[in-house]
């Protein structure tokens, strides 16, 4: 299963807008490396900072690593 995504991938599982994604990613210091974001780092850089995403962190993570 891939951990490493682009925004367009993580952006769709989460519901969002890649424009926010990334706002988000840049608000929170979650790096976006040669194109893709760590899966997991953004979800824990979300927790840690407080903010509620669409569905909970454990639904979008089963979403993320969903096959398919």
């Amino acid at each position: 299963m891939a951990n490493h995504l682009t925004p367009d991938e993580l952006s769709e599982a989460l519901g969002i807008s890649r424009k926010t994604l990334m706002k988000l990613c840049a608000q929170e210091g979650v790096p976006v490396f040669h194109g893709r974001i760590d899966k997991t780092l953004f979800l824990a850089s979300m927790d840690a900072a407080g903010h509620r995403l669409p569905g909970g962190l454990q639904e979008l993570d089963a979403a993320v690593l969903a096959p398919g």
